[in-house]
């Protein structure tokens, strides 16, 4: 699944190499927190957040193939 989430976020953002994702697991949901340069941000939120909700629907439709829970957590 993070691979998919990093394919994903490197298509949208111009700093690839800045972007950093980690995976962690609490209480059975796999929680992915993306940090990206403070540039990018504003393309991996969209305007009203659609990006960002775009993603996230992307991923839940992910887990749930794979039966698992996830989040999704912008950082700056």
């Amino acid at each position: 699944m993070k691979d998919l989430l990093e394919y994903l976020i490197n298509s949208l953002v111009d700093n690839p190499k800045k972007v950093e994702i980690t995976e962690s697991e609490d209480n059975g949901m796999v929680i992915f927190t993306v940090k990206a340069d403070s540039a990018d941000m504003g393309k991996l939120i969209g305007k009203g957040g659609k990006i960002i909700r775009s993603l996230r629907s992307l991923m839940f439709a992910r887990a749930v193939k794979e039966n698992k829970r996830i989040q999704l957590i912008l950082q700056e």
